[in-house]
């Protein structure tokens, strides 16, 4: 477990996307924010435009975002975000959002996510929750590590956010069946594995792209109702309940659950530290991979952290994606 002391911010559970941002100024700052057409993206996307900052929503369906972006000019006074088609689980998608991207990079919001109530496989045979949720990020990221290190040159500094879950907890990596084409699959299980994914690439993320400025970090937004959860199975919805039962969790509105996200983004504590788990707007604390969910609900297992699982995790997928 880690022994360093945990970075604290002013910041509580409570506190809004907005009340993070109040006072900064992110003029000039370009930022991409993923899976902005609903829920936490869409709220990630206005907070951070209402700031002054250059926003891109990259989003499967355009015609959905073009719809938020309008919303967001609205709410703006006249700042409209740039929509670009991105589809995480097709490389060629990812391929030409990349390759359309030019100049500098300083915020890239891996917010997107997946769930899904059964096995769902994409065109190479990839179970559908890892490849979009963590896949599809990853080689977003590695393609604009470029822009990346020159929005880094240019503004001393650029950061990743990397959305996460509890869900985490459920499961480490399991490096011999990734894909579950030898064990039962259980959606829950595969929607953990790609959780623990997220925040292990921050983790690696952060080691190999410190020295050129950049940092990533993993966030928990917690417990919001959003269209994520409109896949769930009966059993999903029925572990959910319970968890709020138990009190693992409280609901939180949106507005509350994109604050953590741009506490990573933009709050002076991270600015220069990555390979955090933040949760509640503040650097989680480390629990035992065997550790309880219902006695840990904010904390961060082993294995989500773990450096050299991190590592492995990149280079298998660097494999995969022949990056």
């Amino acid at each position: 477990m880690r022994a360093h002391r945990l970075i604290r911010t002013p910041f509580t559970s409570s506190d809004t996307a907005d009340e993070v941002l109040r006072g900064i100024d992110l003029t000039g700052i370009r930022a991409i924010v993923t899976g902005a057409s609903s829920g936490l993206g869409i709220e990630t996307a206005r907070a951070l435009t209402a700031a002054g900052a250059e926003v891109t929503l990259a989003v499967r369906n355009t015609t959905a975002g073009d719809a938020v972006a309008r919303t967001i000019e609205e709410s703006t006074g006249g700042i409209r975000p740039r929509v670009v088609r991105l589809d995480l689980a097709d490389r060629a998608s990812v391929t030409r959002f990349v390759d359309g991207w030019g100049g500098p990079l300083h915020l890239l919001i891996n917010n997107a996510g997946v769930v899904t109530g059964g096995l769902e496989r994409t065109h190479e045979g990839w179970e559908l929750q890892f490849a979009t949720n963590h896949l599809g990020h990853f080689t977003l990221a590695t393609g604009l590590h470029r822009a990346l290190a020159r929005g880094a040159a240019d503004r001393g500094g650029a950061r990743i956010v990397s959305v996460s879950s509890t869900a985490h907890m459920r499961s480490g990596i399991d490096f011999d069946d990734l894909h579950f084409e030898r064990r039962g699959y259980d959606p829950q299980i595969a929607y953990a594995q790609s959780k623990t994914a997220n925040s292990l690439f921050a983790v690696e993320a952060t080691r190999l792209w410190a020295a050129d400025g950049i940092v990533a970090n993993a966030v928990n937004p917690g417990g919001i109702a959003t269209g994520l959860q409109r896949n769930f199975t009966p059993e999903q919805k029925a572990s959910l309940d319970a968890a709020e039962a138990a009190g693992v969790f409280t609901y939180k509105s949106v507005e509350q659950g994109a604050a953590t996200s741009l506490v990573a983004a933009v709050a002076p504590e991270f600015a220069h530290s990555g390979g955090h788990y933040l949760d509640e707007a503040q650097e989680a604390y480390t629990v035992p991979n065997d550790a309880d969910l219902a006695q840990h609900p904010h904390g961060v297992k082993e294995w989500a952290l773990d450096p050299a699982t991190a590592e492995r995790l990149w280079t298998v997928s660097a494999a995969l994606l022949r990056v």
